[in-house]
């Protein structure tokens, strides 16, 4: 008892409401003499050790005045995460996807994932990619022979933000994906690895959110090992003033994780531990907690001064032996090393930069092949849709089905239909294609209905989209948990581990992005400028006034908008850091979700989706529309009387999305269809300044007005307000002084702004 129960390991696991597990754990900790090392095993962690060590005083000595959120007062991690990679390629992982907050990201970027020798440190400390970002937020991908079992392993650490536990969703969403691509369906060779600090694994909801996830049919990871560096503070606050709850990781009792506290100043106690869990992982596939107890020999980072919030706190840990020197002065007594040995080993480590660096280039243009489809293709697929695949399958009623072949026998198609022709072709076309959310499986507006589900029979269900050819790709729809932070972070990182999928995310309502905002502003917004980390995530934000009040009105397309890169004064335009568009009819819907795989890069899709248009008889769409040789409309002109005669057309109203057919209506009954025409902007953002521009010198008589019916504040209004006035600018670019000296010089800016006025040709050719 006094062994098990009174050294530097404290277990929970006695709420685990199953025996064979709670077995498992009192065998791994109650066996007298079960916690022994071989000299061979001390030794290699003495060495690691060593290396952990020396690295951070290497940092300190290098770059002292710089904030690297060092690793001192835990620099057991290194060795911990070592043996959990060690025991992991021992049981059959092939691949390691790794979540960490900030402090000792340096070390285990370097350390432990990298191949001894072979520093990449100059590019960490002093070239960023892209934009740049701090050094303690940066990633990386490294394959490596593991010493202790000679085998490959590829060790992944996501870029993160400084909002702490945002990447845990991120990680799970990555480590799903490439089970799901490898066909581990057991989670043999790929698992994850979260790294927190306990003030936030105790204050971050996203904590929660993620653990939620954990045993989801269709988020589970099959296991994740979290690693709790325990600093026993979070940045200047006490744990009495951070958390309600004993422990910070109590939160992991809502899965019946099993949570083993442990002194980080007793290496093999740490070691042990890590073992353990690694063996618990590869044999449950459960969610397994080591807390590290430990503390920060300095403040929250070098430059901080933690004596003036924690004073007694902080005379102590002055006075705290170096973990390094307790170890080697064990090992030394108890004969494993000499101390000559032990001197060899400090300074025979040696740190080695090698500048390295990234380039990646950028898209220049938005060129693509047409998105349209034969009718053969568009029949099968709404047959497909309008059918059940599985015999003797009692279905709800047949209308909805009904509904839908009568409008493929007419060629059309409404929302619905339309989003299941682009999500089929896809598959056929072996494209893998995810779609994640609240409810999504039926929809919320009860429009969708890709999972039918037998009336007769419990969980019997069927999903025709999976059954369209025997060589297509499979077609995931799952409803989520009821979060959005989470289940959005898990789709952004389904969406990392593959360019060749489609991954989309529906909001229940397009303003639930809300309470996801950090991925969307840490993550989907800047990922590529901050880590050079192109995604092709789709988000799917229900939107419209339809007279139902401030709640689920609006997706908030301003803040998409006001977070787009573009300049409004710089026309033409190649390069966007999302896309934005608001469709307003099925086929574009269509066309827009196959041109994001068809674009030879890629990037986030915001799609402002319908709400009372999924059933408007007036939005639905021709085959004629999406069949071969027809693509994606960034604009949809006007098309009616006005068109045919612009030079009579008195008003041009510029519109986006629902809008149009409630302007389209109004215009029919007060007989302006020849005098008033109607354009609908399909792609906001990056700004269609080539097809404005055609449209504004088409109707040459005419007033023209923006027309949106969110309020002026919000929507769209001042996002297009300053492009527009660019489109309509003609004169000299801006300068420094106020004219040329040069006599050349000027008359070639007049003539320039002189085409420009009066020659359209002036802008034919260019690419947007």
């Amino acid at each position: 008892l006094q062994t098990s129960y009174c050294g530097h390991i404290g277990m929970e696991f006695m709420f685990i409401n199953n025996v064979e597990q709670c077995q498992w754990i009192r065998q791994k900790f109650e066996t007298p003499g079960i916690m022994k090392f071989t000299d061979r095993e001390k030794r290699t962690l003495l060495a690691r050790l060593v290396r952990s060590t020396r690295f951070e005083d290497f940092l300190a000595r290098k770059w002292s005045s710089e904030k690297r959120f060092g690793l001192e007062g835990c620099e057991v991690l290194i060795p911990a995460l070592k043996m959990i990679i060690d025991r992991s390629s021992a049981a059959g992982i092939e691949s390691v996807i790794i979540g960490m907050p900030h402090r000792g990201r340096l070390n285990v970027l370097i350390l432990c994932l990298v191949l001894h020798g072979k520093y990449e440190l100059q590019r960490y400390m002093f070239a960023p990619q892209g934009s740049g970002d701090v050094k303690y937020h940066l990633g990386m991908y490294h394959e490596r022979i593991n010493r202790e079992t000679d085998k490959n392993i590829t060790l992944s650490l996501m870029a993160n933000p400084s909002h702490l536990e945002a990447v845990d969703p991120v990680v799970q969403g990555k480590t799903k994906a490439e089970q799901f691509y490898r066909g581990d369906t057991e989670g043999k060779k790929v698992m994850s690895i979260l790294m927190h600090g306990d003030a936030a694994f105790a204050g971050q909801g996203v904590v929660y959110e993620t653990f939620h996830l954990s045993e989801l049919p269709s988020y589970t990871t099959l296991g994740t090992i979290h690693v709790v560096v325990n600093n026993q503070i979070g940045f200047t606050t006490d744990p009495r003033m951070a958390r309600s709850s004993p422990y910070p990781t109590d939160v992991a009792r809502v899965v019946n994780a099993p949570i083993f506290h442990v002194n980080a100043d007793d290496p093999e106690a740490v070691m042990y531990v890590c073992r353990v869990a690694a063996e618990w992982r590869s044999t449950f596939n459960k969610d397994v907690v080591i807390d590290l107890v430990c503390y920060r020999r300095f403040g929250h980072n070098e430059m901080d001064e933690p004596m003036f919030t924690q004073p007694l706190m902080y005379k102590q840990i002055r006075k705290q032996e170096h973990v390094l020197k307790k170890y080697a002065d064990k090992l030394i007594s108890e004969g494993v090393v000499t101390l000559q040995e032990f001197e060899v080993c400090l300074l025979g480590y040696n740190i080695t930069v090698i500048q390295s660096m990234m380039a990646e280039g950028e898209p220049k243009c938005m060129s693509y092949p047409p998105t349209g489809l034969t009718d053969e293709v568009l029949k099968h697929i709404g047959e497909a849709a309008s059918s059940v695949p599985l015999q003797d399958f009692s279905i709800h009623s047949g209308e909805i089905l009904r509904g839908r072949a009568d409008m493929v026998s007419k060629r059309t198609v409404d929302w619905a239909l339309g989003e299941y022709m682009a999500f089929g072709s896809l598959l056929k076309d072996g494209i893998h294609v995810r779609l994640s959310g609240q409810d999504v499986e039926r929809g919320t507006f009860s429009h969708r209905h890709h999972v039918l589900h037998d009336q007769e029979v419990d969980k019997r269900f069927c999903i025709p989209l999976n059954h369209l050819s025997p060589d297509q790709a499979p077609y995931t729809v799952c409803n989520s948990s009821l979060s959005e932070y989470g289940v959005l972070g898990f789709e952004l990182g389904f969406a990392m581990a593959s360019p060749n999928a489609l991954v989309c995310w529906e909001a229940q309502f397009g303003d639930f992005h809300n309470t996801a905002q950090c991925i969307i502003d840490q993550f989907i917004s800047s990922g590529q400028a901050k880590w050079v980390r192109n995604n092709g995530i789709v988000l799917l934000l229900p939107h419209g006034m339809e007279g139902m009040g401030p709640e689920h009105s609006s997706a908030r397309p301003e803040r998409f908008l006001q977070m787009s890169k573009d300049d409004p004064d710089r026309y033409p335009l190649y390069d966007c850091n999302w896309i934005v568009v608001n469709c307003s009819t099925p086929a574009n819907y269509f066309h827009v979700l196959r041109r994001q795989i068809l674009l030879p890069f890629r990037k986030p899709l915001i799609i402002f989706t319908p709400k009372s248009l999924l059933r408007l008889p007036e939005a639905r769409s021709s085959f004629d529309e999406m069949t071969t040789g027809t693509k994606f409309r960034r604009i949809i002109p006007d098309e009616g009387p006005a068109s045919k005669n612009p030079g009579k057309v008195k008003r041009v109203i510029f519109c986006t999305g629902k809008v149009y057919y409630e302007l389209a209506k109004e215009r029919k009954q007060l007989k302006l269809e020849d005098t008033v025409a109607v354009v609908r902007l399909e792609q906001i953002s990056p700004f269609p300044f080539d097809l404005i521009k055609a449209e504004v010198e088409l109707y040459d008589n005419a007033e023209m007005i923006w027309c949106q019916e969110e309020h002026k504040n919000m929507g769209y209004y001042d996002y297009v307000r300053p492009r527009f006035l660019t489109v309509l600018y003609v004169g000299r670019d801006p300068a420094a002084a106020p004219a040329t000296g040069n006599k050349f010089t000027h008359l070639a800016e007049l003539k320039r702004f002189m085409d420009t006025a009066f020659d359209l040709s002036a802008f034919e050719g260019r690419s947007f």
